[in-house]
């Protein structure tokens, strides 16, 4: 829960009533945008730490520089492995966890 305006907002009642239940379509669109902007932030400021441009970074792994900024932003998904390639090209590594 976080405050705002000094009042308790249970974020998940709020996401609920705009975008439906979890599991709906329009929740699901919802939460595919939401993940597809989050990993696009990962992989820009990845970038940006690792000081490379777009168009090195798309030399790196064998694509475009259009199509590293329209995933930087959350434009389009990586492929699992194109997101590998991104990662590797990074020099970042992926660690699996189960879920809690």
């Amino acid at each position: 829960m976080e405050t705002n305006n000094h009042q308790v907002v249970d974020y998940s009642a709020v996401l609920e009533k705009k975008f439906g239940k979890p599991g709906t379509e329009e929740r699901a669109k919802f939460d595919e945008e939401a993940y597809a902007f989050y990993t696009s932030q990962i992989l820009l400021d990845a970038r940006k730490n690792a000081r490379l441009t777009q168009e090195e970074l798309a030399k790196r792994i064998g694509t475009n520089k259009s199509y590293i900024s329209r995933i930087e932003k959350g434009i389009t998904v990586p492929s699992v492995a194109t997101f590998y390639r991104i990662v590797n090209a990074l020099g970042l590594t992926v660690e699996l966890t189960p879920a809690i």
